[in-house]
């Protein structure tokens, strides 16, 4: 694990503990039985190449993003864009994110929704659920081989879809060794936070067939997009870009190409 990595997830793990102490997790799964799921995995299938577009305020690489958006309004702008789903930051420290957006989010369209966190514990996953999430995050390089099992067992055992994110071969190896349907492979870099588009390119021959292939960070428009798409990727997760855009919609739209909407939109870190 990366130093900037470990300190992520150390930061993850205090606010996890204060989180116990605040809510029981047999709180959090009575409100998780009473969930009803939409198909995230089933979502990013679709012929084409499917968008995942992210709500974030600030990141480490990029700081600031924006403070002044609203919410509601943008997810909405997201669906009728053409996003397939919706990503959701909810770390605090780092991203400025927190359940409730989860929670606005769910209100506010009708798309799955991927709580995107350090999830480490299986505490995160009832609180994911209870909150409207779809599907949670597993970073393959924060957390030991066995701790990865068991949460993505768990999580598939209550219905939470799981995005399974990878920046290297042996972790995608691992990821692999435990039949994963929905696969990440970060562009970005977690040590330095460079992005590199051609980590998918590098990493998506060993991805066997049958598996759903996300490519995240570093798409900086409908070019980056139209690339992926040939080589066979099934998604790609933006987030900057459309969260920098005037307008949300069009920026989808231009992404997606849902209809004739065009437009030089270009970003180095997506």
């Amino acid at each position: 694990m990366s130093v900037r990595l470990e300190r992520l997830v150390a930061a993850t793990r205090e606010r996890l503990e204060r989180r116990r102490g605040e809510r029981s997790l047999a709180e959090l799964e009575a409100l998780a039985a009473e969930a009803d799921p939409r198909p995230f995995s089933e979502a990013l299938a679709r012929p084409g190449t499917s968008l995942i577009a992210e709500y974030k305020r600030r990141s480490p690489s990029a700081g600031t993003i924006r403070e002044d958006v609203d919410l509601e309004s943008l997810v909405a702008a997201y669906e009728r864009g053409g996003a397939v789903a919706v990503s959701v930051l909810t770390e605090e420290e780092h991203f400025g994110g927190s359940l409730v957006d989860v929670e606005e989010a769910r209100t506010s369209c009708g798309l799955p929704i991927l709580r995107k966190d350090f999830t480490i514990d299986r505490y995160q996953l009832y609180e994911a659920k209870a909150s409207g999430a779809d599907a949670i995050l597993l970073v393959v390089g924060s957390m030991a081989a066995g701790e990865l099992a068991g949460l993505y067992a768990e999580a598939r055992a209550i219905d939470l879809d799981a995005l399974v994110e990878v920046h290297t071969e042996p972790e995608l190896e691992l990821a692999l060794e435990l039949d994963v349907d929905v696969i990440g492979i970060n562009n970005r870099d977690l040590d330095d936070f460079s992005v590199d588009l051609g980590r998918t390119f590098e990493l998506l021959p060993e991805v066997p067939a049958g598996k759903t292939v996300v490519s995240e960070s570093g798409i900086g428009g409908r070019e980056d997009v139209e690339e992926l798409e040939r080589v066979g990727v099934d998604a790609v997760l933006v987030g900057e870009l459309l969260m920098r855009a005037h307008d949300p919609e069009a920026a989808v739209r231009e992404l997606t190409r849902s209809d004739e909407t065009t437009g030089e939109l270009r970003l180095s870190d997506g």
